[in-house]
């Protein structure tokens, strides 16, 4: 629905009067992030709210726990899987280059309210997700000290919290200090796991996982098939970088490139250790135990296990900076957006002195620290149907990128289209159908109060509500 498209208008008269300042509007205007990264800024930000580290250390133990030796070709697949993603995201990023991410992209081309009901679905994990990571950290840090998980995790969301309101690129070096350490841990992992492998690369399509009693069980084509809905969620941080897009240079060509860059790294940081740890456990009821510290520390000694720890650690710091940046993002467009009530848009839109979305950001990092208090697991099921839910819609935004004045429009462009899309249509709606039946309802609950809001207040106001904006720099 092309006429949700509104130019972002900067003012003439600022930008004569400082031309090297931040492209901010006259008061009445929408207002404009400045474009302060490139590739190397945006891939640096994007790969660490992916985490690998942190990953593999969380989410790969739990695969290792049902597939044993048949994780890495899980991830693989998933990886490959992933590449659709990407593809969607590219040509979306490049086509509606905006802060908003998903829901500019999807409003723009499959109208109002399929937007809006992707904004909502953003939102639950805007607001669910940096919390249930950073309730992560006392677990690492155990080595060196004991801390309440509630309470390092509320201290991580408010270090973030000041971390996202300076200048997007001072945040771009920050994280990418503790993404050095971050893949300096797994290749600890990669290097110890291949010197002291047991086993040869057939072990690797073996597809065996220890059961009960000390057997061995085959690990079935349909068990491999159930665990992508975990896999295929292993590098999806990559998305990220279509929020950071209002803010890179040159962002028809960089926000492809970053896109792509970032899920091949990340596949690469998070694939390598888990092959190696696959040939380098002692047997299969260590590899099924997923205890990939406890390995480490045997491989090696108790110090080199107290410093991957603690780089874990880090990576959950880093991917907490990182998701605040990128959501208090998405509440900053929606508010130029005109999705809430006047007095909320003035608010919210406001910036900072270093060019940031100030009080969007105290609004994703305060309630975040709170949450850290708050049992999470029915939340996290929802975040899960919610971000499935989330990238459906994309994938159906990509099939209708290429129709109408957006079919001429110089964007990156995937290809196999439309294939692609329809692949991964068919792929997310067989894991939603994974999901528990309390965690649909929830979201679907959610989803329906949403589209109540819509029916009542946004669309009876559509002239003046919702009107989804691209940086006209970026329309060129």
């Amino acid at each position: 629905m092309t006429d949700t498209l509104r130019p972002v208008q900067p003012s003439s008269a600022a930008a004569a009067e400082a031309p090297d300042a931040p492209d901010l509007p006259a008061p009445d205007g929408p207002r404009k992030l400045k474009r302060s990264i490139g590739v190397v800024g945006g891939t640096l930000l994007t790969i660490s709210c992916v985490t690998p580290a942190s990953t593999l250390f969380v989410v790969v133990p739990d695969l290792f726990s049902t597939l044993g030796t048949a994780t890495a070709l899980t991830i693989a697949v998933g990886s490959l899987l992933c590449i659709a993603v990407a593809f969607c995201y590219s040509e979306l990023g490049t086509l509606i280059p905006s802060a908003g991410g998903e829901y500019a992209m999807v409003s723009t081309l499959a109208g109002r309210l399929a937007g809006w009901l992707v904004f909502v679905l953003s939102l639950l994990v805007v607001m669910i997700v940096p919390p249930v990571i950073a309730m992560g950290t006392a677990d690492y840090l155990a080595p060196v000290m004991h801390l309440n998980p509630s309470m390092a995790g509320a201290g991580v969301m408010l270090l973030a919290t000041l971390a996202g309101l300076l200048d997007l690129r001072a945040n771009a070096w920050i994280t990418g200090v503790f993404l050095v350490l971050e893949v300096v841990a797994a290749a600890v992992v990669a290097v110890l796991g291949f010197a002291h492998s047991e086993r040869g690369a057939g072990s690797l399509v073996s597809m065996e996982v220890a059961g009960q009693g000390g057997h061995t069980d085959t690990v079935t084509a349909m068990l491999v098939v159930s665990g992508l809905a975990i896999a295929l969620f292993v590098t999806q941080g990559f998305s990220t970088a279509v929020y950071l897009s209002e803010e890179m240079e040159n962002p028809r060509r960089n926000v492809a490139r970053t896109v792509l860059a970032t899920l091949a790294i990340s596949a690469v940081i998070i694939l390598v250790p888990v092959i190696a740890i696959t040939l380098g456990a002692s047997d299969l009821a260590e590899l099924t135990g997923g205890d990939i510290s406890g390995m480490v520390a045997a491989w090696s000694n108790s110090a080199v296990g107290t410093f991957v720890s603690l780089c874990v650690a880090l990576a959950i710091i880093n991917a907490g900076i990182v998701m605040v940046i990128q959501n208090s993002r998405v509440l900053f467009a929606s508010a130029r957006d005109k999705a809430w009530p006047e007095p909320v848009n003035n608010v919210l839109s406001r910036l900072g002195r270093f060019g940031s979305p100030w009080v969007a950001t105290l609004l994703v990092g305060v309630p975040g620290a709170v949450l850290c208090f708050v049992d999470l697991d029915t939340l996290y099921g929802i975040t899960g149907v919610s971000v499935t839910g989330m990238y459906l819609l994309v994938a159906v935004a990509a099939l209708l990128a290429r129709r109408g004045s957006h079919a001429h429009t110089p964007a990156w462009r995937m290809p196999l289209w439309p294939a692609l899309p329809v692949l991964l249509i068919a792929v997310l709606a067989y894991v939603l159908t994974q999901q528990e039946t309390s965690h649909l309802l929830w979201t679907g609950g959610i989803t329906a109060a949403a589209t109540l809001y819509w029916a009542l207040y946004l669309r009876p106001r559509r002239e003046s509500r919702w009107l989804v904006t691209v940086p006209e720099d970026a329309q060129a």
